[in-house]
C-alpha cells in the first residue's frame, strides 16, 4: 500500500472573483461568493476543476479522490499525527476508484477528498453528509490531520481532508468526484439564542402547520398522521440493492423501501435494526440571511439519531425561492432499544446561525434543487 496520498496543487482558476475579504470576529456563516473568494485565493484547493454546481448558497460540496482504503476501525489521528501515518496500521486494502468501486455495507472506508484547505486564521468550518447521502443511510464523517473530533475543522487549518464512509443499508458505487459530504465555513460565534429565534419567527415565520417552540433551537416534531393516503414514511429493505450515487431517478423505490402507513394509534416503534425516512409535521422556513442545522442526536428527546444530513441552506422553504411548505425529511435510526414515538412528538432541533452576508443565490432558486418544496421524499436516486 502506498504510504503517501497525492499532494493537491493549488488551482484558483475562477475568473473575476473578488479578493478575499477581511473577516471580522463575529461575521457569521460564509455565503457562496465568499466561498468563491476562498477558492480564488488558495484557501480552498482542488486537483480537478470545480463542478459548476459545487458551491451552494452556504456550503461547498466535497468530492472523493482517486483511492479508497478499507480500514479495520474508525479513528481520529490526534495531536501531532497525520491521517496518512495512521493508515499503515489500520488499512486492510487499497481500492482504485477510477473505474468505479462498490463500498459494501458493514465495512468502513477512508477516502482522501479532492479539496484541501489553507483557511484564514479567523475562519473555521464544519462538515455534514449531503441530503442524498443521509437519505441512503450512508454514515460519513470528515477527519483532518491532527484531528481530535469528527466533522470540525479549526480556524486556520491547513491540510488535507478525508472522508470516512460506512454504508449502512445499501452498498454504493462511487467514483472520483462523487459528492457525499459538504462543508460550511464560519467566523466567530454565529448561533441564534431562543429569544432571537422567537423574534425572527414573529418577523419572518420559521414554521407553518404548528406552533413554533424553542428549546436550544427550533423544535421539530414528527408527522405520523400521513398524507391523503395515510403514508407516513419508508423503512429500508434488507438486504439492500446497489445504489450508484452519481445517477439520478433510476431506481424503483419498491425494490429498496417498504412504505409505512398510519394506524389509529398514530404512533411508530423504531426498530434498532432498521432505518427510516419520515417527515416533520411542520413546514420549515430558513430566511435568506440565515442558515440552519439539524442536531443529529439529542438524548433529551429520545434514544435515536435523527437527520444524518443536517445543513439547511438560506432560502429553504422560502416562498421567494419556490419552497413554500417545505418540510424537513427525517432520517432516523434508533439506538440499541426499540423506541416508541407518537404524532407531534418532538424529534429534533434546528439550530439557526446568521449569515455573514446574504448569498448570491438562495436554495432552490431557479428550480435547480432536488429537495425544495419537499414533503416526504426519498433521495434523488429514486424515480418519482
Amino acid at each position: 500500500m502506498s504510504d503517501a496520498i497525492s499532494q493537491k496543487p493549488t488551482q484558483p482558476e475562477l475568473a473575476e472573483i473578488p479578493a478575499l475579504p477581511t473577516f471580522g470576529p463575529h461575521d457569521g456563516i460564509l455565503p457562496d461568493h465568499d466561498i468563491r473568494a476562498l477558492v480564488a485565493n488558495g484557501a480552498i484547493t482542488h486537483s480537478r476543476p470545480l463542478d459548476t454546481d459545487q458551491i451552494q448558497p452556504a456550503s461547498l460540496d466535497l468530492r472523493l479522490g482517486d483511492i479508497a482504503y478499507r480500514i479495520k476501525a474508525s479513528f481520529l489521528p490526534g495531536a501531532e499525527r497525520s491521517v496518512a501515518g495512521r493508515l499503515s496500521d489500520l488499512a486492510l486494502h487499497e481500492m482504485d476508484l477510477s473505474n468505479g468501486a462498490v463500498l459494501e455495507t458493514g465495512c468502513i472506508y477512508l477516502v482522501e477528498l479532492d479539496e484541501a484547505l489553507a483557511l484564514p486564521a479567523t475562519v473555521s468550518a464544519a462538515t455534514n453528509p449531503k441530503s442524498s447521502t443521509g437519505r441512503l443511510d450512508i454514515f460519513t464523517r470528515v477527519i483532518t490531520d491532527q484531528g481530535a473530533v469528527f466533522d470540525q475543522i479549526p480556524r486556520g487549518y491547513a491540510g488535507k481532508l478525508y472522508l470516512e464512509i460506512a454504508p449502512q443499508s445499501f452498498p454504493i458505487l462511487v467514483r472520483p468526484g462523487s459528492r457525499l459530504s459538504q462543508i460550511r465555513f464560519r467566523c466567530g460565534h454565529t448561533t441564534l439564542s431562543d429569544k432571537e429565534l422567537a423574534s425572527l419567527d414573529q418577523r419572518l415565520g420559521l414554521v407553518a402547520g404548528a406552533q413554533a417552540q424553542f428549546q436550544n433551537g427550533l423544535a421539530v416534531s414528527i408527522d405520523l398522521k400521513g398524507d391523503d393516503n395515510g403514508l407516513i414514511g419508508y423503512r429500508a429493505k434488507r438486504p439492500g440493492g446497489l445504489v450508484r450515487v452519481d445517477e439520478k431517478a433510476v431506481l424503483d423505490r419498491e425494490a429498496y423501501w417498504e412504505p409505512l402507513y398510519a394506524d389509529d394509534s398514530r404512533s411508530l416503534i423504531f426498530d434498532p435494526a432498521a432505518f427510516y425516512i419520515l417527515v416533520s409535521r411542520e413546514a420549515v422556513h430558513v430566511p435568506a440571511d440565515y442558515a440552519a442545522e439539524m442536531v443529529p442526536f439529542d438524548p433529551l428527546v429520545g434514544e435515536f439519531r435523527v437527520h444524518y444530513a443536517g445543513f439547511f441552506d438560506p432560502g429553504f422553504g422560502a416562498p421567494e425561492a419556490g419552497g413554500k411548505g417545505a418540510r424537513a425529511v427525517l432520517e432516523v435510526r434508533s439506538r440499541e432499544v426499540p423506541f416508541l414515538v407518537e404524532h407531534g412528538q418532538m424529534i429534533g432541533r434546528l439550530v439557526f446561525e446568521a449569515m455573514r452576508e446574504r448569498p448570491t443565490t438562495l436554495y432552490g432558486a431557479g428550480g435547480v434543487s432536488n429537495y425544495q418544496a419537499q414533503g416526504l421524499k426519498l433521495s434523488k436516486h429514486f424515480k418519482g
